[in-house]
C-alpha cells in the first residue's frame, strides 16, 4: 500500500462490502496478497462475495484485471518469430462444451498459433483442462519453455495456467467454484482476461453463453458480460469479438470428460457430428481467422474451417499437440485404447412417450458432478470416465421403449440408479415437437 499504510485485507473487504470504491493500490495490494498467500482463503472468499453483491465500476474492473495479469509472467511471442498471429478463444462455460478441443487445431491448421490457457470445471460446467487430463500421459500444465515449443511446432497447445501465468486468478478461481461466487460478472471478466492478456495474444474471440446451462442464464446479463469483456479487452489493446450462443441445450451429445473427448475426436476425424456443436465451432473459428487476418470475409473463413476438418489438417495438428505433450501418438486412430471408460452404463428412458421440448441443462451438469465428473471442493479429484452420452436433443422423440433420454456412464450401478430420476426430471416433454431455436444469438464488437 502507498503512503506507508499497512495492508489489511479485512479493511479492503469491509470497504467493498459497504459499497465503497477501491483504489488501484488497494486492488493491487489485495491481488498481491492472493499471490503470496498473505490473504487467507476465508478473506479471498469474503472479497469474492463482496464483489458479487456490490460489483465493481469500470475503473475497478480494469485495475483488477491488470493486477491479476501482472501477478505472474506475461508471455511475449515476438522472439519466436511465428509466421502467423497468436490467437485464442474462451467460453464462459456450459455443459457439453467441447468446442476448444476442435477449434484450437483448426486455427493451427489455418495458419494461426493458439496458446490456449484453459481452466478446470466450475460449478455445474465442465472444464477443458479436465477433459485433456483424461488423456493418459498428457502434461496439461507444462512449464513455459515446453508451452512455447509445442505452440511453435504444433500450432496449438491446450493447457492449464502454470504457476507463472496469472497465479492470483488460479487461486481465486478455485475459491469461486466452491463459494457460490462463480456468477460475478466482474470476477468473470477479470479471470478470463487476466489469463488471456498474460498469454500475449493478438486476438481473442469470446463465446458468451446464455440459457439454463450458462452462468449467465438471462440474456440481458449475458449481453452485459459480452460488452464488458470486449470493452476491457479493447481497452487493453487486445482485439476482441464476442458471440452470444445458446446454452438451453447440452452442446453436442455428450457431457463429461473422456466422453466429450471422444465426440471431439470424431469431429476431427471427419464426422459431421451434432449440427449445433459444429455451427458454434465453425463461427468461432471464422471470427478468429478474420481477427488474425487469415481470411478476408466470413464465407472464406467458414470454408477454410470446413476444409481443415474435412481434409484432416486439424486432426494432424491435434495429434501432434497430444504427442508433444506426452500423450499417445495414436490417440486419434485408437481413442478406445487410451481413453478411460466407466464400468457401468445405463440407458435412462422417459417415463412416457413424447418429444423433448426443453432441457434443464444446469440440472444435467449437476448430474455429471454427482457422478464424479466435477468437483464440490477445490481439492476434489475428478473421475474422467463418467458422464452422459446420447443426450436427446430438443425435438427428439423419446419414450419408455424408444430412444433413451441419455446413457449414464457411472462408477457403479448404485450411483447410476440413484441419478436416473434426476436425469428424467431434467428433460421436459411435450406431445408435439417444438419449433427449432437458433444456437447463435448475437455478436458484440467495437470494431467496424
Amino acid at each position: 500500500m502507498s503512503g506507508g499504510q499497512p495492508f489489511l485485507p479485512q479493511e479492503i473487504i469491509r470497504k467493498k462490502r459497504d459499497g465503497g470504491t477501491l483504489a488501484d493500490a488497494e486492488i493491487a495490494a489485495f491481488v498481491a496478497g492472493l499471490t503470496d498467500g498473505s490473504v487467507g482463503d476465508g478473506q479471498a472468499a469474503a472479497f469474492a462475495m463482496a464483489v458479487l453483491f456490490r460489483g465493481l465500476d469500470g475503473a475497478e474492473r480494469v485495475a483488477l484485471t491488470r493486477a491479476m495479469t501482472r501477478s505472474g509472467t506475461v508471455l511475449d511471442w515476438t522472439g519466436e518469430r511465428l509466421p502467423g498471429p497468436v490467437l485464442d478463444k474462451h467460453s464462459t462455460g456450459g455443459v457439453g462444451d467441447k468446442v476448444s478441443l476442435v477449434l484450437a487445431p483448426v486455427i493451427a491448421a489455418c495458419g494461426g498459433f493458439v496458446p490456449m490457457v484453459s481452466g478446470r470445471g466450475l460449478g455445474h460446467t465442465g472444464g477443458t483442462l479436465d477433459k485433456m487430463d483424461a488423456i493418459p500421459g498428457y502434461v496439461s500444465q507444462p512449464d513455459l519453455a515446453r508451452l512455447r515449443g509445442v505452440v511453435r511446432e504444433a500450432g496449438c497447445a491446450i493447457v492449464g495456467a502454470t504457476g507463472d501465468i496469472a497465479p492470483a486468478d488460479r487461486r481465486l478461481y478455485a475459491i469461486r467454484d466452491v463459494t457460490a461466487t462463480v456468477e460475478s460478472l466482474d470476477l468473470i471478466v477479470a479471470s478470463i482476461l487476466s489469463k488471456k492478456l498474460a498469454a500475449g495474444l493478438q486476438g481473442l474471440v469470446m463465446d458468451v453463453k446464455t440459457g439454463s446451462g450458462a452462468f449467465m442464464p438471462e440474456r440481458e446479463r449475458a449481453d452485459a458480460l459480452a460488452r464488458a469483456i470486449v470493452s476491457v479487452a479493447e481497452g487493453a489493446e487486445l482485439p476482441t469479438v464476442a458471440l452470444l450462443t445458446d446454452m438451453d441445450q447440452v452442446l453436442g451429445a455428450t457431457a463429461g470428460n473422456a466422453v466429450e473427448l471422444r465426440e471431439a475426436i470424431a469431429m476431427l476425424r471427419g464426422e459431421r457430428g451434432d449440427s449445433r456443436l459444429r455451427e458454434v465451432t465453425r463461427e468461432l473459428c471464422a471470427e478468429m481467422l478474420l481477427l488474425g487476418g487469415l481470411a478476408a470475409t466470413l464465407p472464406e473463413a467458414r470454408a477454410r474451417v470446413e476444409e481443415a476438418l474435412a481434409g484432416g489438417a486439424a486432426a494432424e495438428r491435434f495429434a501432434r499437440m497430444v504427442a508433444l505433450l506426452g500423450g499417445p501418438a495414436d490417440l486419434l486412430e485408437r481413442p478406445e485404447r487410451h481413453l478411460p471408460e466407466a464400468p457401468v452404463t445405463v440407458d435412462v428412458h422417459a417415463a412416457e412417450d413424447g418429444y423433448v421440448a426443453g432441457q434443464d441443462v444446469r440440472g444435467l451438469g449437476l448430474v455429471v458432478v454427482a457422478l464424479g465428473g466435477g468437483r464440490t471442493r477445490p481439492t476434489d479429484g475428478v473421475d474422467h470416465r463418467v458422464g452422459l452420452t446420447g443426450v436427446a436433443a430438443v425435438g427428439t422423440q423419446v419414450g419408455p421403449g424408444g430412444t433413451p433420454l441419455c446413457r449414464l456412464h457411472a462408477a457403479d450401478a448404485e450411483t447410476a440408479a440413484a441419478l436416473a430420476d434426476r436425469v428424467r426430471a431434467a428433460f421436459h416433454l411435450d406431445s408435439a415437437p417444438p419449433a427449432p431455436t437458433p444456437v447463435l444469438l448475437g455478436r458484440v464488437s467495437e470494431r467496424a
